[in-house]
């Protein structure tokens, strides 16, 4: 796709905005209570997709063996992602806090389906939490993903479906639903869920959008509301359940895509905490691509830096520098040097029989779920970058 399209980062350096509220984490790591830990981790879980809202620029396409870290010394943790397929597309990351507190790691495999004016974006993978401290794993996947009107008209997007996370330790659960738009979008942007402890008992409700803020009441006091808003003639209606699933417009068959009025802000029942709300945007964040204060300092090169760099980290790559720089014409060019490059050196690799090995990142089984994933080699911050590919 033209460069124009895009955004100046990187995927991986887009998966690193996971990391925006880190705080949430450090805030789970001190509580003693696995419900009270449960319901913060939901919280980041949604935080994790906030930074979406408005991001209607794709960002650009890993290089294989393309690399990003992140060290922020301030939120006391250091991030290293790698691409690590490019057929398919696949994106590994692992993030450790610095006092030994909590990992955070998992792969994304971003499967696209398009359906005429919009595209849906199902991003395939597992995100896993470890908090060291209380010997306890958290894993969940994230919702999908529409981007509506991308032949014609205001491009939109919009978040939906079931995020499952389970703690493996204590058996805990907190399933969450993205509602989708609707007809008339009195659903839009908004969360709402549980948390279930091992009997199966409601716990807490979880209620919010993932765009503004989430809270936590008891499920008892947030039936009481919900009793007395239908009788006052309020939110009369939900979104039927279909198969146990909230009942969702997806991007097939959309017949008209006009992004529906956002509809009043997040009600706020009494007796709720409030679990994570949104940091602000900067005043000049829609000149520069809706990115937040966080995603702004990602292609930060500072001075020095290259020179403790991996030669394949993302703020090295010519194509998104150029685009930074507002020069398109060198980042459009750059871009297919780059692609092309690679095409070579993968035929090169087929005429030798030979086999791509991702540098810091390997295959194995999940030790939590068992299922196939990317997993974290280490070795990376020693800083020997020798082997490193040749990729730009």
């Amino acid at each position: 796709m033209p460069v124009v399209f895009n955004e100046p980062l990187s995927f991986l350096q887009r998966l690193s905005e996971y990391m925006e509220h880190t705080h949430l984490i450090h805030k789970a790591c001190s509580m003693s209570d696995s419900i009270d830990r449960m319901q913060v981790v939901a919280a980041f879980a949604v935080s994790a997709v906030a930074s979406q809202w408005e991001r209607t620029g794709k960002p650009f396409n890993p290089l294989l063996g393309e690399t990003f870290e992140l060290t922020r010394e301030d939120e006391g943790y250091r991030l290293i992602s790698e691409q690590v397929s490019h057929h398919p597309p696949i994106s590994a990351f692992h993030a450790q806090s610095l006092k030994q507190e909590f990992e955070f790691h998992g792969s994304i495999y971003p499967k696209l389906k398009f359906w005429g004016k919009s595209m849906e974006a199902e991003p395939k993978g597992t995100m896993t939490l470890e908090l060291i401290k209380h010997k306890e794993v958290y894993t969940w996947t994230n919702p999908m993903c529409c981007v509506h009107n991308i032949i014609l008209g205001k491009l939109w997007l919009e978040q939906y479906g079931a995020v499952e996370i389970i703690n493996h330790s204590t058996g805990d659960k907190c399933v969450l639903n993205f509602k989708p738009c609707g007809m008339f979008g009195k659903e839009l942007h908004k969360v709402e869920g549980c948390i279930l402890d091992k009997s199966k008992k409601k716990r807490r409700v979880i209620y919010g959008k993932w765009t503004e803020c989430m809270y936590s009441v008891e499920p008892k006091v947030y039936d009481a509301f919900r009793k007395s808003e239908k009788k006052s003639g309020g939110d009369a209606k939900k979104p039927k359940q279909v198969g146990g699933a909230w009942e969702q417009q997806s991007c097939e068959g959309d017949d008209a895509d006009e992004m529906p009025d956002v509809q009043e802000t997040v009600t706020v029942i009494p007796g709720s905490a409030l679990l994570w709300r949104i940091t602000p945007r900067p005043t000049h964040s829609a000149q520069m691509y809706n990115f937040t204060s966080f995603a702004m300092t990602l292609n930060e090169l500072e001075p020095g830096a290259e020179r403790l760099l991996a030669p394949t980290d993302s703020r090295l790559r010519p194509d998104i520098r150029a685009m930074e720089n507002g020069d398109i014409d060198l980042s459009s060019r750059e871009k297919e040097r780059l692609e092309e490059k690679q095409r070579a050196a993968r035929r090169e690799r087929s005429k030798d029989e030979e086999e791509w090995t991702p540098r810091w990142f390997h295959q194995g089984s999940s030790p939590h779920t068992g299922a196939e994933d990317w997993l974290y080699s280490g070795g990376y911050f020693d800083r020997n970058y020798s082997h490193c590919p040749d990729i730009y």
